[in-house]
């Protein structure tokens, strides 16, 4: 296995997207910028007199239903994680990331606008080495049931496996495979859409949540089929499982070596 470590990148200017945090309905801008070597990926609240910085690490993770929550002190930033794997996805190692609101906007569901604002803005090559951390012996995190486990693995860099298991209904039993890198996240892996069940999305209404969210920024199925939608891949489900799981394991900090799969699990394992 080549171990070599690449040289981290950053953005080559400043891009920006726009639009509402699915949970709380409030317009939102996103704005990448640039980041010296070292840097990191770094949320900065500057809609607080303070602007808050929070590093993207796994210490400045808080436990959130159904969501990735970062957080210093008192100050958060939600739903983060299509941001964050969209600079995983791409190696885009080194960015500040200025938001005006708590909760990101969660645009068509997927990854992909984040993609490109960060493709419009240039990929640059800095002078520093870029981290690794190798798997080494399994670990396995979770229950029975719902896990994740990293196993050594004999490539380069990262491979995710995802199960993903919904019984009988239109979901149905997933299964998806990926030697992650830039190439094939943009291809294979950004378009694809958060989604859920229709009993979970009123329930979620009933509750206040959702007001703006419509058929066209989440995927909803009922016990059917997929409601007033597309699908972008036939199993469109796990791979956006998939996405999700490349934005929480960056939260290491470094270019993880090994082969990761996981089963049923979410943003908790």
């Amino acid at each position: 296995m080549d171990g070599s470590l690449r040289r981290q990148r950053t953005i080559g200017k400043t891009a920006s997207v726009t639009g509402f945090g699915p949970w709380s309905g409030n317009d939102v801008r996103v704005e990448f910028r640039p980041a010296p070597p070292g840097t990191g990926l770094v949320f900065v609240r500057c809609d607080l007199e303070s602007q808050t910085a929070i590093p993207v690490t796994i210490v400045h993770r808080i436990e959130t239903p159904l969501r990735t929550t970062l957080a210093v002190g008192d100050v958060s930033v939600e739903m983060v994680e299509h941001i964050i794997a969209a600079c995983a996805g791409l190696r885009v190692d080194n960015c500040e990331i200025w938001v005006d609101q708590a909760e990101m906007p969660g645009m068509d569901g997927s990854a992909l606008p984040f993609i490109e604002a960060l493709d419009d803005a240039g990929i640059v090559t800095q002078s520093e080495l870029r981290p690794q951390l190798v798997v080494t012996e399994p670990l396995r995190v979770g229950t029975a049931t719902q896990w994740i486990e990293a196993r050594p693995a004999d490539h380069a860099g990262l491979s995710c496996e995802y199960h993903l298991d919904y019984g009988t209904g239109p979901i149905g039993c997933q299964t998806y495979s990926v030697q992650v890198s830039p190439d094939a996240f943009r291809k294979e892996i950004a378009a694809a859409r958060t989604f859920l069940l229709q009993l979970e999305a009123e329930r979620l209404r009933s509750s206040g949540l959702g007001a703006r969210v419509t058929y066209q920024d989440v995927l909803v199925f009922d016990e059917h089929s997929l409601i007033d939608n597309e699908l972008r891949f036939h199993d469109e489900c796990v791979r956006h499982k998939t996405l999700d799981l490349i934005g929480d394991l960056a939260l290491a900090g470094g270019d993880l070596v090994g082969h990761v799969v996981a089963h049923r699990s979410g943003h908790r394992s």
